[in-house]
């Protein structure tokens, strides 16, 4: 957030700035007319210092104009773009800082070009408002890049957790684990613990959980798994272990009021999964089932049980030590929602390295029934219809090549239902199949994994006479109409 002191400073150093450029002066010539240090200049022109009255006396004579006009938070006109964005607070939704960017640097650069970029800002804001993107999405995506910088991996975290579990040895089974979490939070924070349900609190059954911070209770829905329990505790215990306070109070957030306040929600998960699935127990058992030549699901989801979490909880887990141990930096993680009339959502994805081929869009299309991530949701839907679902997670591999660029992902997929929520849900982890890929998982090339042919969407799919196809390729067919106009042209033109 930047301060009204800050925004001050900041707008005359870009005043400053300006005049010295009109006058065609270097910092160092205004140095020596002024008798003030080019390092002291270039700090008041970042907005990072706010020269003393006798200073901007100097300054003003030196740069043609007077004490007033240099001290006044009146721009000209060239200046207006700037100090709009500054005046509005649409920085303050930019964590410049996360990424290492001071905001007198962000704002150096705006002014030499102050209304193209200001223009360009505003053009992404009202895209934004076109496609009805909320304010937490733009955080979440925000989100999302900071992870993938670091590559999802976090040492700090991983200090906090392990300095926490010498204190607070875990129990010897992790069925254990939420009453152990429960009674730390109450003996340890003195924090109360309430269970509610639809009978007694019916607008609050679509979340998991509600933090009441003046009362120090947290309420816990009454229909959680023991998985969802632990974790929910467990990230109550990060709050608090991190000594964060500005938060979201739901399990769910129904409004981000910040960055800080995302940011610290993902700090506090990636605790609590720390905690659930330790570090160096779960490093020991991936690098046993990576030796493996045959893919095993029965093996990975007794992995997943022996730790009691959820899917989420695990394959989320599993990408912070692929990235940082096995050398898999390249991955996506996705988690798809199945919808009324046989419609799937995309609900959460994370990409290190790049952007890759399976991806979320912005428009209302429908995702590939090729891939393994709608395919088991479809396959976990009929065993739930025919009544042959145990009840437990199931777990597929593919191997897939996308028609429409030749990449090819090995991806493997956890499916279940989600309480409380309805429907099911399917957690995917993919890869690239390159180099790094064959030499970490042998097993991806077992000739028991399916080689399917797919594409993104059913509106942007070449692939005819597709036997699971939910939509026409209208996409793709405005686009081919373009392909060919374009190059009726060009051959009308030089033929």
């Amino acid at each position: 957030m930047t301060s009204d002191r800050e925004k001050v400073r900041l707008i005359f150093g870009l005043k400053m700035r300006q005049l010295r450029v009109n006058l065609q002066l270097s910092t160092y010539e205004l140095a020596e007319q002024t008798g003030l240090s080019p390092s002291y200049l270039n700090e008041i022109e970042k907005g990072k210092k706010y020269p003393k009255t006798e200073k901007i006396f100097v300054l003003a004579k030196v740069l043609g104009t007077d004490y007033d006009s240099m001290v006044s938070l009146q721009v000209n006109k060239q200046l207006e773009p700037v100090v709009d964005l500054l005046q509005s607070d649409k920085l303050s939704d930019l964590p410049l800082s996360l990424f290492g960017i001071e905001p007198g640097y962000f704002l150096e650069i705006m002014a030499n070009a102050p209304a193209k970029l200001s223009a360009f800002i505003n053009t992404l804001i009202e895209i934004g408002r076109n496609y009805d993107l909320r304010v937490e999405q733009f955080y979440f995506s925000v989100l999302r890049t900071y992870q993938s910088l670091h590559d999802n991996y976090f040492e700090d975290l991983e200090a906090e957790v392990a300095s926490f579990l010498s204190e607070n040895a875990l129990p010897a089974s992790s069925t254990l684990y939420a009453e152990w979490l429960r009674l730390i939070l109450i003996e340890k924070f003195g924090c109360t613990i309430e269970a509610y349900d639809g009978d007694t609190k019916p607008a609050l059954t679509m979340l998991r959980s509600v933090f009441l911070p003046e009362k120090n209770r947290l309420l816990l829905n009454k229909k959680l798994s023991l998985e969802q329990k632990s974790f929910t505790l467990a990230r109550e215990v990060g709050y608090r272990q991190l000594k964060i306070t500005v938060r979201p109070f739901e399990s769910s957030m129904l409004e981000a009021r910040s960055f800080e306040e995302v940011l610290n929600n993902f700090r506090a998960s990636y605790f609590a999964r720390a905690i659930l699935i330790p570090r160096d127990i779960f490093l020991k058992q991936l690098e046993a089932l990576f030796k493996l030549n045959q893919w095993q699901p029965d093996r990975l989801l007794a992995m997943m049980e022996q730790f009691s979490v959820t899917p989420e909880m695990f394959l989320l887990r599993m990408t912070n030590i692929l990235s940082s141990y096995f050398g898999l930096k390249e991955l996506y993680f996705l988690r798809y929602n199945s919808l009324p009339d046989n419609r799937f959502e995309l609900s959460k994805e994370l990409h290190l390295s790049k952007l890759h081929t399976p991806h979320g869009v912005a428009r209302n299309e429908h995702y590939c029934r090729r891939q393994i991530t709608v395919t088991i949701l479809n396959e976990l839907h009929e065993m739930q219809q025919a009544g042959t679902w145990d009840g437990k997670p199931i777990c597929r591999a593919q191997r897939m090549t996308f028609v429409s660029n030749g990449n090819a992902y090995f991806v493997f997929s956890i499916a279940k239902s989600s309480p409380p929520s309805a429907g099911n849900s399917s957690i995917n982890i993919g890869f690239p199949i390159n180099k790094d890929l064959r030499k970490a998982l042998p097993f991806f090339n077992d000739p028991a994994i399916p080689d399917v042919q797919v594409g993104g969407t059913c509106e942007r799919c070449p692939i005819e006479n597709c036997e699971v196809r939910a939509a026409a390729p209208t996409i793709l067919h405005i686009q081919k109409q373009k392909k060919a106009a374009k190059a009726c042209i060009q051959n009308l033109r030089f033929e």
